[in-house]
């Protein structure tokens, strides 16, 4: 399994002989409003030109369509006859951008010999989960692969922990970056990365959802930092750059 975070939340992933490309954010540096007034986002440009990010997709994951996951610049770059699976609930609103082979991930589906099972996530708590809408995680399993769970932006919440427990997975990727809104946690931070850490002690996480976005808190070193003092290394916590690749297994 090879990994790339290319930016924020957006994922280049080859598992299985098929090459995903998950929650596709392209917009150039400072194009989108400010959440806080710090600057204007994403705060820092792609590591590579979306040509080269688009090229060999096989099949594109959208988790919700906040514009940090599916942005108009995705939308435009991204050939119209790739398949994409989503969140049900999102399929038409990306058919109504000229894709043409949608997918809602309702029940566990199979992609060759590729499993893709949908995963709870929450965006946030109280009332801002319903101002934040709907979200999703998933996981993936393969023979002779690594068990991946992608959390998703999602803070960590009994569903979560217990969907996480019962995969036991071998790889486990985190929106991290403690982003809040109106003051409230909306994605894990710190010590919740910690916490999903030692609940899951043979897996290894990788942490990304890292200093793009003016309302995330929790920088890349802030997050090692914390997570040494609490005993977590780097063989258990990658936290890997814009445009780094991951290879696990």
């Amino acid at each position: 399994m090879q990994l790339q975070l290319v930016r924020n939340a957006t994922l280049k992933l080859r598992y299985a002989g098929m090459t995903f490309l998950i929650d596709p954010d392209f917009g150039e540096r400072f194009s989108r409003r400010s959440f806080t007034g710090r600057a204007p986002n994403p705060m820092v440009p792609l590591p590579s030109p979306v040509e080269e990010i688009v090229a060999g997709v096989d099949l594109v994951i959208v988790s919700h369509l906040h514009a940090d996951h599916f942005d108009d610049v995705a939308k435009a770059s991204l050939p119209k006859d790739v398949p994409l699976i989503c969140q049900p609930g999102n399929e038409l609103a990306i058919r109504s951008s000229g894709f043409g082979s949608v997918t809602p991930l309702e029940a566990p589906l199979r992609l060759g010999t590729i499993v893709i099972e949908p995963q709870p996530a929450q965006h946030g708590t109280g009332s801002v989960v319903e101002t934040m809408g709907p979200v999703m995680g998933f996981s993936l399993q393969a023979a002779g692969e690594p068990t991946l769970y992608w959390c998703g932006d999602s803070v960590l919440y009994p569903p979560l922990a217990a969907a996480v427990a019962a995969a036991d997975p071998d790889v486990i990727v985190t929106h991290s970056g403690g982003a809040l809104w109106d003051g409230t946690l909306i994605i894990m931070d710190a010590q919740q990365t910690v916490d999903l850490a030692r609940a899951a002690p043979r897996a290894t996480v990788v942490a990304t959802h890292l200093e793009a976005l003016d309302h995330c808190t929790v920088s890349r070193d802030a997050l090692r930092d914390h997570a040494a003092k609490a005993g977590i290394g780097p063989d258990r916590l990658r936290i890997p750059l814009d445009g780094e690749v991951v290879t696990i297994g």
